[in-house]
């Protein structure tokens, strides 16, 4: 019985004190000094981020923004390149057309289509100023800056293209008449036999 009661007696003992401990470590301890500086940081971190979000929305409006201008520069590059290809057409007209239709070894029927095939050019050209005029001056084409410069690169290469032409049909008309000159000379050149 001695034993019966020492059992119960420790039994008893542990009963008691198990309880005692589970409830003394389970009770939640709050640091209020802790839980305002968690709350600071928070806070903190959320305007830094707010921060980062403005400084990002500025990077992507200004990187539009010199997209933008880069885009006005090509087409202010390629309509400055084709007014210089259109005044190079309208001085060859104005300069060597009239040299070679005064040339007394032109043909009177070549005349016409001398003329003609420099009109043609010229024609072209004025057709492309228009059409730039229509795609720098109005919205009826609906186009974005970017796509813009592309077609007045295009028309740039046309023009590019004109003057080659041009040239190349003054260079031919020269030859022709440098011919005809040689051979004039040679068939009325003095024998001397």
């Amino acid at each position: 019985m001695k034993n019966k009661i020492k059992i119960l007696v420790l039994a008893f003992a542990i009963v008691i004190l198990l309880p005692a401990r589970a409830t003394g470590q389970g009770m939640p301890v709050y640091d209020n000094t802790n839980f305002i500086s968690f709350t600071k940081s928070l806070i903190e971190s959320a305007k830094q981020t707010s921060q980062l979000l403005k400084t990002v929305q500025f990077l992507k409006t200004q990187k539009e923004n010199i997209e933008k201008v880069n885009n006005v520069i090509r087409q202010l590059k390629a309509v400055r390149e084709m007014a210089r290809n259109n005044q190079r057409l309208f001085n060859i007209v104005q300069d060597d057309l009239r040299e070679i239709l005064n040339s007394p070894y032109i043909k009177p029927d070549e005349v016409n289509r001398v003329s003609e095939s420099f009109n043609s050019i010229i024609e072209n050209s004025l057709y492309g100023l228009e059409y730039i005029d229509q795609i720098l001056s109005n919205d009826t084409f609906k186009m974005t800056d970017a796509e813009r410069a592309e077609v007045l690169k295009d028309i740039e290469l046309k023009s590019k293209e004109m003057v080659a032409e041009i040239e190349a049909k003054t260079k031919r008309y020269r030859e022709i008449i440098a011919f005809r000159e040689m051979q004039d000379k040679i068939n009325n050149r003095e024998t001397n036999y």
